[in-house]
């Protein structure tokens, strides 16, 4: 009975919070709901106060990239980075955005989302986006960065790693030295393309080649966007005081799946200068033209609803204990724009 009027308590403050929540977007967006409120329930975090009217709005792209389901919420990685964009550019003081990369990179698609949703952003809103990258901004990671306006790299950054990455385990020789036959029902000849339970001198060669051309294509959708972003940001970057960096003439050499450090990607013309996450404040308040800047985050807020949508789950049979450290959760036979090198 005590659980039971503790939760009916924190039902009411939900209520009431919900209620004014709803009545402040709408006293925001001028009458009008605001986009956002579709999507994540995003509470505006000041991770440093300069004291400044304006401000820089961050936000993060770490771990690997994926489109699955993130939380109870239902969204994923790409649903909150398009929110807090959203955010951002309803928020008249915020100027400029800097996008953190920590990342090794992740699935082809969602990669691509985040990719269209940063440039689209721009577009609309006519604030730039500032690229400050980590320690690793590699393959996805780098995927997401080229459409900023600006990128700053530390000169140890591992980036780079340009290109498509699909794998599948082939276990039919495991099977054979315990006895196990599989048979196989399909209704066309290349139906189970990519099955591990195949003898791997009965697949046919049009079939490797079929994979390859799916790797190929997406490849150079890869480098199409790099060099598409580059010099849509060398166009604005090539005049003033300071200015970018051009992709080199022999960049596409590099474009190989080799991994680059940040020096060696600033002589490429991959990045546009060497720094760290100071200088990519500095850099972004110069772009936008601003002296000084509030430098703001999006939190995902959880309330007592998102508690009862927990609750109302009884399919799940799986309880998970959370170690601090979660492995990549990669599917066999998907493409990825991905570093394998630096996944442990």
């Amino acid at each position: 009975m005590v659980f039971a009027l503790v939760l009916l308590v924190l039902l009411a403050f939900s209520m009431l919070y919900n209620v004014g929540s709803f009545f402040s977007n709408l006293a925001r967006g001028g009458g009008k709901l605001s986009a956002h409120t579709a999507g994540p329930k995003l509470d505006e975090v000041v991770a440093e106060d300069h004291d400044a009217s304006d401000k820089i709005a961050l936000v993060e792209v770490e771990g690997i990239i994926t489109g699955r389901v993130m939380d109870e919420g239902g969204y994923t990685m790409v649903d909150l980075i398009r929110a807090q964009l959203d955010r951002a550019k309803e928020d008249k003081e915020v100027k400029a955005v800097i996008l953190k990369v920590d990342s090794p990179g992740g699935e082809v698609l969602a990669s691509d989302e985040i990719n269209r949703v940063i440039a689209d952003f721009q577009v609309k809103s006519q604030k730039p986006v500032v690229a400050s990258m980590g320690s690793l901004a590699a393959s996805g990671g780098y995927y997401v960065s080229v459409p900023c306006r600006w990128i700053v790299a530390n000169e140890l950054t591992i980036t780079g790693s340009i290109g498509v990455i699909m794998s599948t385990w082939n276990y039919r020789g495991l099977m054979d030295k315990v006895g196990l036959l599989p048979q196989t029902f399909k209704s066309g000849k290349y139906k189970d393309m990519l099955s591990g339970s195949r003898e791997p001198d009965k697949i046919p060669p049009e079939e490797t080649a079929m994979v390859q051309k799916l790797i190929d294509e997406t490849y150079a959708k890869f480098r199409s966007v790099v060099q598409a972003g580059r010099d849509l940001a060398w166009d604005k970057n090539k005049t003033g005081k300071d200015k970018g960096r051009k992709l080199a003439s022999d960049w596409q050499d590099y474009a190989d799946g080799r991994v680059l450090s940040g020096k060696e990607a600033l002589e490429r013309g991959f990045v546009d200068e060497l720094g760290d996450f100071e200088d990519a404040v500095n850099r972004t308040k110069a772009i936008a033209g601003i002296s000084a800047a509030n430098l703001v985050e999006y939190h995902q807020r959880y309330d007592l609803s998102d508690l009862f949508h927990m609750f109302g789950k009884s399919d799940s049979k799986v309880v998970k204990l959370d170690l601090g450290v979660e492995g990549p959760k990669l599917q066999a036979g998907q493409p990825y724009f991905l570093c394998p090198t630096f996944m442990h």
